[in-house]
């Protein structure tokens, strides 16, 4: 699930992004309306997370603008205050969820694994296919039974190419997916990420490599 984390607070901005790519995330994060809209602009996002009382350009006006461009992107706005009227007013903007601050942040997560959710088509919380078992809510994986252990960007991946369905997902896609905008695209991460999760995952193979294309389940 790629995110992107829009908070003047550059602190809470930077521990969010934290805690998020914990929980198997790619996140990128801004901290200006300005920034964000040009971000929006240039990558696909499941998420947004949006602070509503940014500088430069305002949090409703971020909002209103990716409503416009008819973007799949689900916004989960965060405000400072808790007044009633006030979340009334941001969803009527558009966006899909509100916060108030201050927020646990499991119940962030929760909230933006949900929208991540409501971007594609509806599939159930946990994921199976081909004898795994993805619960990327508990961040845990099973194959036939056998738990397995996995690093944030195997699990990433796995989840990227579970919920593919069996289409095939290029590196790209899996590099745009679960990777930031600081990842050199050039790199061999994505291939080397999925030889290490073919291993873990164990025999027979389940992750096949269509030459040329990208990889599927």
């Amino acid at each position: 699930m790629r995110v992107l984390v829009v908070e003047d607070e550059q602190l809470l901005a930077d521990a969010v992004a934290t805690g998020l790519r914990r929980e198997a995330m790619a996140v990128d994060v801004v901290y200006d309306g300005a920034a964000a809209l040009e971000r929006v602009g240039v990558n696909d996002y499941d998420v947004v997370v949006l602070d509503r009382d940014l500088p430069l350009v305002h949090g409703d006006d971020v909002c209103r603008k990716i409503i416009e461009l008819g973007m799949p992107t689900r916004v989960l706005m965060l405000t400072a205050s808790g007044d009633v009227s006030d979340r009334v007013e941001g969803l009527e903007l558009g966006a899909d969820d509100y916060l108030p601050k201050p927020f646990a942040f499991t119940e962030l997560t929760a909230r933006v694994r949900a929208l991540g959710r409501r971007t594609t088509v509806a599939l159930p919380p946990v994921l199976e296919r081909a004898g795994i078992k993805l619960d990327p809510n508990r961040r845990e994986v099973f194959r036939e039974g056998r738990e397995v252990q996995l690093a944030p960007k195997e699990f990433a991946v796995l989840e990227v190419l579970m919920r593919s369905e069996g289409t095939v997902v290029s590196a790209e896609q899996l590099l745009e997916k679960a990777w930031d905008e600081n990842t050199d695209p050039f790199t061999n991460v994505v291939r080397v990420t999925v030889m290490t999760l073919r291993r873990k995952l164990g025999e027979p193979p389940v992750i096949v490599t269509v030459p040329g294309s990208g990889y599927r389940i």
